[in-house]
């Protein structure tokens, strides 16, 4: 374990010396930065030129004056108009229309407790957050008009929401998870989940270089004069616990610089979001992933004469963290598909598919959860005992990249 540590501090102080390190590890942050700063210059510029909304009323309650003075006092950027359509003329209405809504105030739709609101596509993505402020007045008028029987309490306690028109018959037909209740943040679980993802891209891209360190010091003969001081197991494992490190730096500092510039542009407090219970479920998935590649890099990349010359085999297994890639589109229209299951259970995919899936879902699947970690954990094991086993002839071999055949001999040794 000495040795081990010795190593891993060697390869920290060589690539801390290392310009190119030094370039990445500030050069990062700066572009993330650089594409916020961009990304809100021109959103500034659409929000000025952007046209107020129109928004019609279909009033058989008579609220309709009170809706004009909540809206007035909220001060949103909406013009109520009355209208006398009906809900099947509104629908066919809004097709053609822009920046435009129609909402039903009447008898049935207060019972329900589901005000039905019909909208045109390019209506801005938080108008029906926004609309919820006109649910004052109408529970203003159902307190009015109720008494203090139980059933009239619960009509009270019941409440009123606004939901667009595709969305009417699922909400009613779930009226538990629709009502009672505020609606949680969703950067409450997507913060801590964005973290865990960075910090896996962060340790295992860094951790690649591993590929380049084991050939290079084959490439300038010193791997003798190393391992006749240690065995090739503590390199190994040095290397891999110093790129971790290398790795977590990447993120300190890019989290350091970034963070700031994030809560600035949204004006949310990130940082209460991003210390909470759920972070250590996402870290032990972002060091169980990365512990797999470079164990995998570290192996393959002891067979290489030089990293120009990787073949078709070195080559496959650097793409490895990019096969999750395949799995993102099912997993974000359906994180409890199966797709999204399957990805969960294979090693290389398990990291990037579980955060996606635990940053996606209300509830956590906790015995897929259990699964896919057990299987990761042991994908680990096993690839640190094959690594150490191909590392150990590997990293003496020089002249000429080893072959799957030849990695197959040594595994069977």
């Amino acid at each position: 374990m000495r040795n081990t540590m010795k190593v891993a501090k060697w390869e920290i102080k060589r690539n801390m010396k290392n310009k190119s390190y030094l370039i990445g590890l500030l050069l990062t942050p700066i572009i993330i930065i650089g594409f916020m700063v961009l990304g809100s210059v021109f959103g500034d510029s659409e929000e000025e030129v952007s046209e107020p909304a129109t928004v019609f009323v279909n009033d058989e309650l008579g609220v309709y004056e009170e809706m004009v003075s909540t809206v007035e006092q909220a001060g949103m950027d909406w013009e109520l108009m009355l209208t006398d359509l009906t809900e099947e003329e509104a629908a066919e209405e809004v097709t053609d229309s822009e920046q435009t809504a129609y909402l039903f105030v009447n008898q049935e739709n207060l019972e329900s407790g589901f005000l039905t609101v019909y909208t045109s596509d390019d209506m801005d993505a938080f108008f029906m957050s926004e609309i919820q402020v006109l649910t004052g007045p109408i529970q203003a008028m159902k307190m009015e008009e109720l008494g203090l029987t139980d059933e009239q309490l619960a009509g009270i306690s019941q409440g009123v929401q606004f939901v667009e028109a595709s969305d009417t018959d699922a909400a009613t037909g779930d009226n538990e998870e629709s009502t009672g209740g505020t609606e949680e943040n969703p950067l409450e679980t997507l913060v801590p989940g964005i973290f865990g993802g960075f910090v896996l891209l962060s340790v295992v891209f860094t951790g690649m270089a591993i590929f380049q360190s084991a050939s290079q010091e084959k490439k300038d003969k010193i791997a003798e004069i190393i391992l006749s001081s240690l065995t090739p197991a503590e390199l190994m494992q040095g290397k891999i616990v110093g790129y971790f490190v290398l790795g977590l730096i990447q993120t300190i500092v890019s989290t350091v610089l970034i963070l700031p510039v994030l809560m600035w542009r949204l004006d949310e407090p990130l940082l209460q979001y991003l210390l909470v219970p759920e972070l250590a479920l996402y870290l032990l998935i972002a060091i169980l992933g990365y512990l797999l590649f470079a164990s995998l890099f570290v192996g393959v990349g002891a067979t290489m004469a030089d990293v120009t010359t990787a073949g078709n085999f070195q080559g496959f297994v650097m793409m490895l963290p990019f096969l999750p890639f395949v799995f993102i589109g099912p997993v974000l229209s359906d994180p409890s598909g199966l797709m999204a299951q399957i990805g969960t259970y294979i090693p290389f995919t398990s990291p990037v598919v579980l955060l996606l899936r635990l940053t996606s879902l209300e509830e956590w699947p906790w015995i897929e959860i259990g699964i896919s970690l057990v299987i990761l954990a042991i994908t680990v094991w096993l690839f640190m005992k094959l690594a150490g086993k191909i590392f150990k002839v590997g990293i003496l071999m020089y002249g000429k990249n080893a072959t799957p055949g030849e990695i197959w001999k040594w595994l069977k040794a």
